[in-house]
């Protein structure tokens, strides 16, 4: 297995307007979803092997995402389901420029409910790239799943891949969501963060207090202003982004990381000197990502990824 994500699976559910709060839309797309879940989508649709171990309810919504996740041909049989709380749900609204706010029905979820026990550790060890999120951080016993699950990876040299995904609703407090958000750097070998996260955990656009031991690549996206890529040495790759008309940017962040997981796979032997090609797919799966609504429904195929390249919007 080339990449196996964990953390949260759950339906996204997408105001059909523009600049509306979510209390004032008329009405709601369905859409499968879940950062770590979007990850393993967009891997299996560029053609690598995925999987996802994670936890939803035992109810109709659990089992649709379980049938979506295997329709995209993601490996689930690390995904367990609980009798004990149902799954979550997420309710997104989108300004007139594609930005999103969120409400949350969590409390708890199935995910939250995700124990120690439930970690397939076979799974780790049959995959490449183990991938994850912060929410699970949030609370326990997901939270030791998690932590059980990264020490297994990094004790067995998997390349781990973190993408902090800040949702500040879902934590007590901003500190808290600092803290648990910086926790899982120590294990990451990619760090992937968004400028308006590097802005929150650091106060300013320097990567430097991010950098841990294990850590390879720290990747800044920015938008539709593309991004950049820096290393431990100092240098720094940038690439510039695709300008759409985004319709629902929901995914387009997790699109990104699984297209430069991809590219970091495809060119695992010398990857930096792929870098800005690496950087210039994973903005163009971002962006196409950005043309439809909901996260999973809208992610692009390699053909379509590469057509877009080839001939971008002007």
């Amino acid at each position: 297995m080339s990449v196996l994500s964990f953390g949260e699976l759950l339906i996204d559910f997408v105001a059909l307007e523009m600049g509306v709060t979510v209390g004032d839309a008329s009405g709601f797309v369905k859409a499968p979803g879940g950062a770590p879940a979007n990850v393993a989508a967009a891997v299996a649709r560029l053609g690598f092997s995925a999987g996802f171990m994670g936890q939803v309810g035992d109810d109709p919504f659990g089992h649709h995402l379980a049938a979506v996740l295997a329709a995209e041909s993601v490996d689930i049989s690390g995904l367990t389901y609980s009798g004990a709380a149902r799954t979550a749900l997420a309710f997104v609204s989108n300004t007139a420029d594609g930005d999103r706010s969120f409400m949350f029905y969590r409390h708890p979820s199935a995910d939250m409910l995700m124990t120690p026990a439930d970690v397939d550790t076979n799974l780790i060890d049959a995959c490449d790239v183990f991938h994850h999120g912060s929410i699970t951080f949030i609370r326990e016993p997901a939270a030791s799943a998690l932590r059980m699950a990264l020490e297994h990876a990094a004790q067995a040299g998997k390349f781990i891949s973190y993408d902090p995904n800040l949702r500040l609703p879902l934590w007590d407090s901003a500190d808290a969501a600092k803290a648990g958000m910086i926790a899982g750097m120590d294990y990451a070998n990619l760090l992937k963060i968004s400028d308006e996260e590097l802005l929150f955990l650091t106060g300013g656009d320097d990567v430097t207090p991010l950098w841990r031991e294990r850590m390879e690549l720290i990747c800044v996206t920015r938008g539709p202003k593309g991004a950049v890529v820096h290393l431990k040495d100092g240098s720094a790759i940038e690439h510039s982004g695709y300008t759409v008309e985004a319709v629902d940017t929901t995914g387009a962040g997790d699109a990104f990381v699984a297209a430069m997981l991809v590219g970091l796979l495809e060119n695992r032997a010398d990857y930096r000197a792929h870098l800005p090609a690496i950087l210039d797919f994973a903005n163009a799966v971002g962006a196409l990502t950005c043309l439809g609504k909901g996260a999973i429904p809208s992610l692009p195929t390699l053909a379509q990824a590469r057509a877009f390249q080839a001939s971008p919007p002007l």
